[in-house]
């Protein structure tokens, strides 16, 4: 029986280890706060003290962690404690799920191959609501082989896999130009709403208009929800934006190609990470705009 692994039981990660357990999947996790993967485990599964105890045991290995630097660590240590890549079986597959350079995820699976480990380049979309519920996004490229191990697992955590190629990057680009969007509709939202609260608009009534109008976005919708309920708890916060919309432009630039709008939504990001709000939901980008009153919430 192929054995699956999870490490990272964050936003994300925790939604995508209830989906395998959901599916039948015995599944071994780790996380760095040891306290959050023995309450996984209470109702089923098993929680790993290492990453390497992790990676001998599992046939496929996850990992929702958030950048490239803490997947290079998860797999190969942090100079001190080692990481999973060396532990794991030859054939065994590690599905990366962060958002990362693709480059990069193209470099890492020839490290993998060449210690004789699959890869599956798989980033994710959707939300902590939709990965609990096994209903969001992957985007993946990766080998015939990998897939063959992985795919049941890929299923049961994700309403829609997309296979976008059969080697590593391919995942990745697309992840990137979805968080192109993704991070300037949050942007846009933010400068109507801001102009909105400007000019007197009720705030309440403008997200009821727009919400029902063709300027609406996923990201309107969502977001300024937050804005009006005052919530700026980070479902995704401001920095991670910072990231993403640095790795897009970093992107375009290797080929010269233009992104005006990323260029500016990225610049209103990090003016909100500087001004104090890194750690804050992405919506308080809107806290850039002088001269408004933000809603307050209700009491």
């Amino acid at each position: 029986m192929t054995t699956v692994g999870l490490i990272g039981l964050g936003a994300m990660g925790s939604g995508m280890a209830q989906s395998l357990r959901r599916a039948g999947h015995s599944v071994q996790v780790f996380d760095v706060r040891r306290e959050v993967a023995e309450a996984f485990t209470h109702a089923g599964g098993t929680a790993h003290d290492t990453l390497a105890s992790l990676g001998a045991a599992c046939d496929v290995v996850v990992s929702v962690v958030v950048n490239a630097a803490q997947t290079e660590s998860v797999l190969f240590g942090d100079g001190t404690t080692p990481g999973c890549a060396a532990s794991m079986k030859p054939g065994s597959v590690f599905v990366m799920c962060s958002t990362v350079d693709p480059n990069w995820s193209v470099a890492l699976e020839t490290r993998l191959e060449a210690m004789g480990l699959r890869y599956v380049d798989a980033p994710i979309s959707g939300g902590a609501a939709k990965a609990a519920s096994g209903q969001m996004t992957m985007m993946t490229a990766g080998k015939p082989e990998a897939y063959a191990l992985a795919e049941p697992f890929l299923n049961a955590m994700a309403a829609k896999v997309y296979k976008l190629g059969d080697s590593a990057g391919a995942g990745s680009k697309v992840k990137i130009i979805n968080q192109l969007l993704a991070g300037v509709h949050i942007a846009a939202a933010a400068e109507a709403m801001a102009l909105g609260l400007r000019e007197g608009v009720d705030a309440d009534a403008l997200y009821e208009v727009i919400t029902h109008s063709a300027g609406n976005s996923w990201m309107f919708e969502n977001r300024m929800a937050h804005v009006l309920a005052a919530d700026y708890t980070p479902l995704s916060a401001v920095d991670i934006f910072v990231k993403d919309l640095g790795i897009v432009l970093d992107m375009a630039r290797a080929s010269k190609f233009p992104l005006p709008l990323s260029s500016t939504a990225h610049q209103m990001f990090m003016q909100a990470s500087t001004a104090g709000f890194a750690k804050e939901d992405d919506s308080a980008v809107i806290k850039i705009f002088p001269g408004i009153e933000l809603p307050k919430g209700k009491a």
